[in-house]
């Protein structure tokens, strides 16, 4: 095993050091905060100064036992807003925890910790949120069980249909609750997803529940009322059935399922049943 050795300036007498924190969404929006007492800019992005930002302790080990760490923060209206939260935009957000030297934030920086935002609860002004590292992904299975339905998710490296063209744009002319109405019908949406573009809602994702014509139902209502038409990514969906990959994508070679394998009940059935 390699050990990096510590860089000169954690080594000085007096140490000029501050703790960063790098949150990146999944819908790309990427920001920083440092617990100096003035902004840094390290690797193009600005580190805002934020002292109500801490980590709990947190300590490192060569052993693959889960590492968890919460963090915690005010809840700022420019950058982590109450509203964002409760919508889910940092939900499994990346985070990266550093430090670095302040005097000189072009240096490399030591890597503390990663990995994705967990279970996140607001407390009044502030909010607290788990880091899960990275050896969670440790505790996915080895191989993937058997089922009658596909394993694939559709457009993925298993399944390869090319979503280029079962990809549309459209307007949302109406909210009702968790039924959306879109300006014009798309076929195939049932068990596909809505991204919304733009208004309100904008980089947030809405599984598909259902279709019908210009009505989509889905999984949860939007988290805000657009003012007005909006326009929405839409993504075709599948029910993950033979029948389906078969006569609709023309894609039953690449069907990741074992639409034909006998079920438990076999063993209970009586001869002649």
């Amino acid at each position: 095993m390699v050990m990096m050795e510590a860089p000169d300036w954690l080594r000085e007498e007096l140490v000029t050091l501050a703790w960063c924190w790098r949150l990146a969404r999944r819908d790309g929006v990427a920001i920083g905060f440092t617990s100096h007492d003035r902004d840094l800019v390290i690797g193009g992005l600005a580190y805002r100064a934020a002292p109500g930002m801490k980590p709990s302790a947190i300590e490192t080990n060569d052993s693959l036992d889960a590492a968890t760490m919460d963090l915690e923060g005010a809840i700022a209206s420019d950058a982590i807003a109450a509203r964002d939260l409760e919508a889910g935009r940092w939900d499994g957000a990346e985070l990266e925890l550093f430090v670095t030297d302040w005097t000189a934030a072009d240096v490399a920086p030591v890597t503390v910790a990663r990995g994705s935002l967990g279970a996140i609860e607001q407390r009044g002004a502030a909010f607290a949120a788990e880091l899960q590292g990275v050896t969670r992904l440790l505790d996915r299975p080895v191989c993937p069980a058997t089922s009658p339905s596909c394993r694939a998710t559709l457009g993925d490296r298993a399944c390869r249909i090319d979503l280029a063209r079962r990809t549309h744009v459209q307007r949302v002319t109406a909210v009702d609750g968790r039924v959306v109405t879109l300006d014009a019908a798309v076929g195939g949406m049932a068990f596909g997803s809505l991204s919304w573009i733009e208004g309100a809602n904008c980089g947030l994702e809405s599984p598909v529940i259902s279709a019908d014509g210009v009505s989509l139902h889905l999984a949860e209502a939007p988290a805000f009322e657009p003012p007005g038409p909006v326009r929405v990514r839409l993504v075709e969906g599948c029910d993950k059935q033979l029948a389906t990959c078969r006569d609709r994508f023309a894609n039953a070679i690449n069907f990741r399922g074992e639409a034909h394998l006998p079920g438990n009940d076999l063993l209970t059935r009586y001869p002649g049943g």
